[in-house]
């Protein structure tokens, strides 16, 4: 598993339009300090500032080797709590569930799915790394405290988008009772919205959408969004 995700991870780095910015991502998904990451390559920590600014040229591919590897070795010797993240196995619950190469906006989001924010909480300053979309009944029955972590993919920046959802009270109850938050939740053309739901997102200072557009299309538009 590990080298797959060393590829995956090295690949969206070298594709990036914008290698620093990809870099410190994923440097900040796995919670690592420049410091750490430079003790652990045996460089300074000015020079990771430079790359991930772009102050200093783009690295080559045997530095981001260096770097990918730097960020598994120091995760696993930190319990690999991180990593326990990446086992993604797809249940029937999981329709769609995809990373970002670059940070998306909380406004490209609403722009993409056609969504209206029924939160009410400002839509500024919210970075989202990837999104995946759940059959909310399926999921909210057969996910375990443990599995519901799976729906987080590599990044909990990401947008969580529930469909088949009736009043959106149990999904917002299940976000709320969970220690990992992702940066927006979505119900896909729900039936009614349960004032609780609202109140629950309001509380955690997470948005709450909804878009009422075609299933397929929406995630064909998801899948669009973030591209370089």
């Amino acid at each position: 598993m590990h080298d797959a995700l060393k590829e995956k991870i090295a690949g969206e780095i070298v594709l990036s339009a914008e290698t620093g910015r990809t870099m410190r991502k994923w440097r900040e998904e796995f919670q690592l300090s420049q410091r750490d990451v430079a003790r652990e390559l045996k460089v300074s920590a000015s020079v990771i500032s430079d790359y991930e600014s772009g102050r200093r040229k783009s690295p080559g591919t045997g530095m981001i080797k260096r770097y990918v590897e730097a960020l598994i070795s120091l995760d696993l010797r930190n319990g690999g709590k991180v990593l326990n993240r990446f086992d993604t196995a797809k249940g029937d619950y999981l329709l769609s569930i995809k990373e970002y190469s670059r940070s998306v906006s909380l406004k490209e989001l609403i722009q993409a799915i056609e969504a209206e924010n029924i939160s009410g909480i400002d839509e500024a300053g919210r970075d989202i790394h990837g999104y995946t979309v759940l059959d909310s009944i399926k999921a909210i029955t057969s996910l375990g405290a443990s599995d519901f972590l799976k729906v987080f993919g590599w990044s909990s920046q990401r947008a969580l988008i529930f469909t088949r959802v009736k009043f959106g009270r149990s999904p917002m109850i299940a976000v709320r009772a969970h220690p990992m938050k992702p940066s927006v939740v979505v119900y896909h053309d729900p039936e009614n919205i349960d004032e609780l739901a609202v109140h629950l997102s309001r509380l955690e200072r997470i948005p709450l959408l909804v878009t009422r557009m075609g299933i397929e299309r929406m995630i064909v538009a998801l899948e669009r969004l973030g591209a370089d």
